[in-house]
């Protein structure tokens, strides 16, 4: 676990990081045949850096009936923060729509924990067995361990990648109102202004209107 830590900070990208966090459920937690993290923004779901197909086709299944363990870890509305359906062929106690169109999928048992930091909740880390009964405390106590590493990973990759972006946008604002104040000899508060005023008037975001500048050399669509 420690190891897995130290590799996940050392990852470069918020992609690589992802994926290194659902390699090592596969790796560490027994009974782990499959991973993925689930991201729960203004109801709709994403599926990031699943190990298979199948936890894409929960994932979906959970997005589409509203309901499931993870789903419900990703909630911010919900407590909760630790799921797990130990057989999937028993009659559900819990989510009676989502347990048996998922195990028609080859699901046996699963678990799910909230990602979370002191300042924000990130979404859930999904883990599952093929195989009923599969995963015990003993693999709640490893898959919640590394969540909490895995949280951190994920909120200091997310960060760098927010922070790259950012960069990225203001040196393609500032390419384009330097070929605006070129081509129409303005001033730079005049070359921003064209810029706002097209992001505004055509709904588009400031990046694409300073994209479309620096790669047609006008504002206009």
């Amino acid at each position: 676990m420690a190891s897995m830590a130290r590799d996940l900070l050392a990852e470069h990208t918020l992609d690589s990081t992802l994926e290194q966090i659902t390699r090592s459920a596969v790796e560490l937690v027994d009974g782990c045949d499959a991973a993925g993290i689930l991201v729960l923004q203004n109801g709709r779901v994403s599926s990031l850096a699943p190990s298979e197909q199948l936890v894409t086709d929960s994932d979906h299944l959970q997005g589409r009936l509203g309901e499931g363990p993870c789903f419900d870890a990703a909630r911010p509305d919900r407590s909760e923060r630790v799921f797990r359906i130990t057989d999937f062929t028993r009659e559900p106690q819990r989510w009676p729509l989502f347990v048996p169109r998922c195990r028609e999928l080859g699901v046996g048992s699963m678990m799910g924990f909230l990602l979370y930091t002191r300042e924000e909740e990130l979404g859930a880390l999904n883990m599952y067995s093929r195989k009923p009964g599969m995963f015990t405390e003993d693999s709640e106590t490893a898959g919640w361990l590394l969540a909490s590493h895995a949280a951190v990973a994920f909120s200091t990759a997310l960060t760098d990648a927010q922070l790259q972006e950012a960069i990225s946008t203001r040196h393609l604002i500032g390419e384009a109102m330097g070929i605006l104040m070129g081509r129409h000899r303005i001033t730079e508060d005049h070359a921003f202004d064209i810029l706002r005023t097209q992001s505004q008037r055509t709904n588009t975001k400031l990046r694409e209107v300073a994209r479309r500048v620096c790669e047609t050399g006008t504002a206009d669509k």
